[in-house]
């Protein structure tokens, strides 16, 4: 029986797995990087960039609000007079947590995985709202090509502090780039200001260790693709069944890894039902086959909202490794 990290690796190259990779089984997650990132259940709060956030009581998640002149840009030919890098933390102390974990991790069956969110994308429109980010592209380029550079600095900065004190072997990094349906921005925007950004921070792990790029968007972005190969994606994590998954796998399972399929909104609600999760792991297992794809829920981290539905989706996908293999 090949141990996870080889069951993984022999998926990716479409080789010989011997199971179904289950969800995010392979990375052992070190969540205690000292990002500045906060999560405060009902409450409303500013973060280390100016942003300000809300977390209603009964949500899911929070989000950034920009109404009432809350935005930190009000005006992107301002950008530079209001968005300052925060302070990365490069104490030993700061990053003791991280540090133990990392050390911790058997890396000769999981991958030593640091965390990054957010991405560049969604810096922008925290920075200044979904509307005025996806306006300004057109508007005033020249100061979003400013800002876009500004922050792709930082993430390389702090990369450079991460890597030296954890030295992980895969990256999971957070940027959504479409919404169920479409991607936000064309293909053509996307290679215009994403793309040289997402090189270069890629680029720079790869230089300096890491193995997997994974890479979360819970969405549409079938029209990306090409770019993800292009800037190194190996893993597109959170691949939405409103993409054609099967479709993907032949055209470009070679060069990257499919994982999802299974919509966290359709199997991790309120009052989950075993028979719901059942029928669509079967049929996300049977739809994509075991070469470069990894069935997983769409969410960007291995949590549950519900109670269960992890444990329950392993188990599912355990009983179609029995079917499949």
């Amino acid at each position: 029986m090949l141990t996870i990290r080889e069951n993984l690796l022999e998926t990716m190259k479409g080789g010989n797995p011997d199971r179904f990779v289950k969800q995010y089984e392979f990375i052992d997650l070190i969540m205690e990087v000292p990002l500045g990132l906060e999560f405060n259940y009902g409450q409303t709060w500013k973060d280390h960039w100016g942003i300000t956030w809300q977390w209603p009581e009964g949500q899911l998640g929070m989000f950034p609000v920009h109404h009432d002149g809350l935005a930190v840009i009000q005006d992107i030919t301002e950008w530079k007079s209001v968005v300052k890098k925060p302070a990365i933390a490069t104490s030993d102390e700061a990053w003791a947590p991280a540090i133990a974990h990392a050390n911790a991790v058997d890396r000769k069956e999981k991958f030593a995985t640091a965390f990054f969110a957010p991405g560049i994308f969604e810096m922008t429109h925290h920075l200044m709202g979904m509307e005025n980010a996806l306006m300004a592209l057109y508007e005033e380029p020249e100061a979003m090509q400013e800002l876009i550079d500004y922050l792709t600095e930082y993430e390389l900065e702090f990369a450079a502090v991460m890597m030296e004190k954890l030295k992980p072997e895969a990256i999971l990094h957070h940027d959504d780039w479409g919404s169920q349906i479409s991607s936000f921005i064309s293909p053509e925007m996307f290679e215009e200001f994403f793309v040289p950004s997402y090189k270069k921070i890629y680029q720079f792990y790869k230089d300096n260790g890491v193995e997997l790029i994974i890479h979360h968007s819970d969405s549409y972005a079938a029209n990306l693709v090409p770019y993800m190969i292009e800037v190194g994606i190996d893993i597109w994590q959170g691949v939405m069944n409103t993409n054609n998954i099967p479709e993907l796998i032949e055209k470009y399972g070679e060069k990257i890894t499919f994982m999802g399929g299974l919509h966290s909104g359709t199997v991790d609600y309120p009052g989950w039902e075993k028979e719901v999760v059942k029928k669509q792991v079967e049929e996300t297992c049977k739809a994509n086959g075991h070469k470069y794809f990894i069935p997983c829920q769409t969410s960007g981290l291995p949590i549950e909202n519900f109670e269960g539905v992890i444990a329950y989706i392993d188990e599912c996908i355990d009983e179609m490794s029995k079917e499949e293999f």
